[in-house]
């Protein structure tokens, strides 16, 4: 099984995770390799960036370790990005961040992210962008309270996702993009059912995490709510209900597990983090959740393994 999305701290901050631990805690839950994320401390944004990162995988996994590239604006940034991704194999795919989450790896507005695509276009870029939907616009940072935390999910409406997708898939049309997009963390049904539409016209796929797939914003609400905070944000019943079916109906492509672990201070203190570690979830969301959801071993392999590989072949084979 691949795990497509994990959050190794590895840097300023590793004392949250490590390449090491993170394999550690994968061989338990079954999975076999992973893809790293970079919104690190420093961000991974050139071959220097990946020179670095890849002396921290341990050796004997070395074939099991694949790093997204960082996005910006930057025309020979992004230059390079396209170079590193033909030159190391583990380089899986670029990772935009179109709206800000966590770290400042972001590119903010419509027009830098629809530049971005007219410049992987015109480098003739076939490979994965990934990208973190949320846009600005639609966030409501004011309605934020802390001692309050459902309160993210309102200050981080869904509608931010949706209007943010349906921005990348325009984008992608508008400048004949040949590449696959890929929608990270869904989490609403409105966002899969606008990728679904898609897929007649361009290249695109979605993934979901075992948070969005097993909570409603009801967590927000308990004690703890502050540790069930995440970006995008959990969601009310039906929105979880809806990405349950998409997932028995096969137009949610896998499961991704979004693995972004924070120090329990950052999480319940100032700055109130978003993350959670989710790798841990996901024996238990194959082994037990997925089947009681009516998901079979046939489905199931598809959501962990198959449609993966088949996105990525040309880097996993």
């Amino acid at each position: 099984m691949i795990d497509p999305h994990v959050h190794c701290r590895d840097g300023k901050q590793a004392y949250k995770e490590t390449i090491k631990h993170v394999f550690e805690i994968a061989k338990k839950q079954g999975v076999e390799k992973i893809f790293d994320m970079p919104n690190t401390d420093p961000p991974i944004l050139y071959e220097k960036d990946v020179q670095e990162r890849l002396k921290l995988v341990p050796e004997n996994r070395k074939e099991d370790y694949f790093l997204y590239i960082g996005a910006t604006v930057n025309k020979r940034q992004l230059e390079g990005t396209v170079r590193c991704y033909d030159k190391y194999n583990e380089i899986i795919g670029i990772k935009l961040y179109a709206g800000k989450s966590v770290g400042d790896l972001a590119v903010i507005g419509t027009e830098k992210q629809r530049r971005v695509y007219e410049i992987l276009s015109d480098l003739k870029y076939k490979g994965v962008i990934a990208i973190h939907c949320e846009k600005e616009n639609y966030l409501k940072p004011e309605l934020w309270n802390p001692s309050n935390p459902i309160t993210h999910s309102y200050a981080r409406p869904k509608k931010a996702e949706i209007e943010a997708v349906n921005d990348q898939i325009e984008f992608a049309k508008e400048t004949n993009f040949e590449g696959s997009l890929h929608i990270v963390h869904v989490s609403c049904p409105e966002s899969v059912e606008l990728i679904d539409d898609a897929r007649r016209e361009i290249k695109i796929t979605c993934g979901a995490t075992p948070h969005h797939i097993l909570w409603n914003n009801e967590m927000l609400k308990r004690p703890d709510g502050l540790l069930y905070k995440t970006n995008p944000p959990l969601r009310d019943k039906e929105d979880v209900a809806g990405l349950r079916q998409y997932l028995r109906e096969e137009k949610i492509d896998w499961i991704e597990t979004d693995h972004a672990p924070h120090a329990i201070g950052e999480k319940l203190f100032p700055p109130y983090l978003s993350g959670y570690p989710a790798l841990y979830l996901y024996r238990d969301l194959i082994d037990r959740i997925l089947p009681d959801m009516d998901i079979d071993k046939k489905l199931i392999k598809k959501l962990t393994f198959e449609n993966i590989y088949k996105t990525f072949e040309n880097k996993l084979k």
